[in-house]
């Protein structure tokens, strides 16, 4: 039997592809660097979206200002997607930082430093037991 989803879920998704779009086709602002929509919430009433970003950001850019950015172009994204989609009302744009990627990340990081040190330490106790059976 296929998987159902609920209205909102659909719209959602669609929304992340076509955000994907527009700011990839259509936004040639330099500051808000490489954008990736991770994911979107809709609220019930299709009436709200929460749009989640992470940056890959050069330089100066930090994901501060590109947020920034993004919130204060959210009207003109807002107007760029009612023409993509056919909804009765287009919802209206809450960027978000997604933290999510970069804590991976770190976390990821931990782990091999981790395992590395790890792993120096059983070669290093190795070495101590091999002197001192001689």
């Amino acid at each position: 039997m296929a998987k159902e989803f609920s209205r909102t879920q659909r719209v959602a998704q669609q929304l992340q592809k076509e955000l994907a779009v527009i700011l990839q086709r259509e936004i040639k602002d330099p500051r808000i660097g490489m954008t990736t929509i991770s994911s979107v919430e809709v609220s019930r009433d299709m009436g709200y979206a929460k749009v989640y970003v992470t940056f890959f950001t050069v330089g100066e850019q930090t994901p501060e200002g590109s947020l920034e950015v993004l919130r204060e172009m959210a009207p003109y994204i807002r107007s760029l997607l009612g023409k993509q989609i056919r909804l009765r009302v287009t919802p209206e744009l809450t960027f978000i930082y997604d933290q999510s990627l970069t804590e991976g990340m770190r976390i990821s990081n931990l782990v091999t430093n981790a395992v590395r040190d790890d792993n120096e330490r059983r070669v290093d106790e190795g070495d101590a037991q091999e002197g001192e059976d001689k």
